[in-house]
């Protein structure tokens, strides 16, 4: 039997249900079937036709509200700032690449945290019926799947260069603010989405790049007034001369990812991994001085030197590394400070040789809030060999929750409308109107609420309403208001009340 039960209301189908005995098919309002229901024991397949479904978001994920968009946009506006004035270019690529753009860049573990898209239509259909028997995920993606979120900024650009070489302009200096996609645990400053600020200059192998993005970091922090952050360094061949000189150059990969996680595990849990990925105890043993090295830049760089000395590999990196340590030392820095960190060995799947990584202030319980490094060739895996590049990136939410947390957002970042205007009427409300003109165009935040005052009762609520959008100005233009051409003017912080000119209140403003 086909009701066009979907026009009745919730209580009213229950009711009818109890009635009925028997296997019913929904329709909707065209007549097409949408839904099975099994009656009798009203055993109901869905219940949220009659039960509204509690609101909720994915992990990982936030909403926005508008003071915190404000401060976000404070923060993308001031590192924007910057990166034009460094002479960076904006770019923007899809929210979306073909896996084969992304898959294998990042490593087994990054491999796993990437959001991969569902081909549409019937992809189970088109897939390997052995493999779909086997259950086996892994052979089953790639069929299913050819598509997926990106997962960073980096690859992208990379897949960027190479497909638009013949437009641009080498040393190509640009820049990307866009959201990125991770299917890594929640926690506090990790989340599924969230956005990087990137800054990359790719034909140049000059170390002068890298002296320029220290920079860029300090003048960055410094302008949001975060003072006191932390710019680590290491350098790829480094890590590489010292797996060589213990003699365990085929495990590069596991002996720094375990020497990553030093300051998380400590030293035993360090030593413990390494010798699970088959490093032996002696190797171990030669490097754990690295463990606890200490001391300004040049002073580790010099404990460096001797244990380096027979690799050639490790000394270049030493080279590299002290360049930009004497360079950074002449210009010197507004508010950061430079720290070499042997044990940083992110990217490692194609940084090649310097690596950046940027720690909140000291006392702040946060991960990073920045990195990045150099990759000599990572435009070769889409066919562009010998392009050499370095690039960093701005931990924008982290760095929002360190500001946050400190309290460095100014005022004036998160200020909304600046002048409220009570409506009196259709009459007084044009006139408010001329006014709120004139204020925008002097760049003046300025609204008229839209309901007229009927009552004491709507005047409350618009004062009220001024009040809890922390408003700072409410202007009243009434009759006598209309008459003299002027506004009363009530200051709601400092609780006093002037009348003047529209003229007059554009002034106050730029005073």
């Amino acid at each position: 039997m086909g009701l066009y039960i979907r026009l009745l209301s919730a209580k009213k189908v229950t009711l009818l249900l109890k009635k009925l005995s028997y296997t019913l098919n929904f329709y909707d309002i065209c007549g097409a079937v949408t839904q099975s229901w099994v009656l009798g024991d009203i055993n109901v397949k869905n219940s949220n036709t009659f039960m509204a479904q509690k609101p909720s978001i994915p992990k990982g994920t936030r909403d926005f509200s508008p003071t915190e968009v404000a401060k976000r946009s404070y923060v993308i506006n001031t590192i924007r700032t910057q990166f034009k004035h460094f002479g960076f270019q904006p770019i923007e690529t899809p929210s979306f690449e073909n896996s084969s753009t992304l898959m294998g860049k990042y490593g087994e573990e990054g491999d796993r945290l990437i959001f991969k898209i569902l081909n549409s239509g019937d992809y189970l259909r088109k897939a390997d019926k052995n493999i779909l028997a086997n259950a086996d995920s892994g052979a089953l993606t790639p069929q299913i799947s050819e598509k997926a979120l990106r997962y960073d900024l980096t690859v992208p650009f990379a897949r960027y260069v190479v497909q638009h070489q013949n437009d641009i302009v080498f040393p190509f200096k640009r820049y990307q603010i866009q959201p990125v996609w991770r299917a890594d645990r929640p926690q506090k400053g990790r989340f599924r989405e969230f956005y990087q600020c990137d800054a990359d200059v790719v034909g140049s192998a000059s170390l002068w790049q890298e002296v320029e993005f220290v920079q860029l970091y300090d003048a960055v922090f410094s302008r949001l007034g975060l003072e006191g952050v932390t710019i680590k360094m290491n350098n790829r061949k480094i890590l590489s001369g010292i797996a060589e000189v213990i003699g365990a150059s085929d495990l590069l990969i596991d002996f720094t990812v375990a020497l990553d996680k030093l300051d998380k595990i400590g030293e035993e849990g360090v030593t413990q991994e390494m010798l699970a990925k088959g490093i032996p105890a002696a190797a171990i043993d030669k490097v754990k001085p690295l463990f606890t090295l200490s001391g300004s830049f040049g002073q580790q760089l010099s404990v460096l030197k001797d244990l380096l000395a027979q690799s050639a590999t490790g000394m270049q990196g030493i080279e590299e590394l002290s360049f930009i340590d004497t360079a950074i030392s002449e210009l010197g820095l507004e508010t950061a400070s430079l720290q070499l960190d042997v044990t940083l060995a992110r990217g490692l799947n194609y940084y090649t040789g310097a690596i950046f990584e940027v720690s909140a202030p000291e006392g702040v319980a946060m991960g990073s809030i920045g990195g990045g490094g150099r990759y000599d060739d990572l435009t070769g895996i889409f066919g562009l060999k010998d392009m050499s590049g370095v690039g960093i990136s701005f931990g924008l939410d982290r760095i929002y929750l360190v500001m946050d947390e400190l309290e460095l957002f100014p005022e004036e970042a998160i200020q909304g409308t600046q002048v409220f205007f009570v409506n009196f009427g259709d009459s007084e409300a044009a006139y408010a109107m001329k006014a709120i003109t004139a204020l925008r165009k002097a760049g003046v935040a300025a609204e008229l609420y839209p309901d007229a005052v009927t009552s004491n009762k709507q005047m409350k609520k618009q004062m009220t309403y001024a009040h809890k959008r922390d408003i700072p100005f409410v202007v009243l233009a009434g009759s006598q208001e209309i008459q003299d051409q002027t506004l009363t003017v009530k200051d709601m912080r400092l609780g006093e009340q002037h009348t003047m000119t529209v003229s007059a209140l554009i002034k106050k403003f730029r005073a």
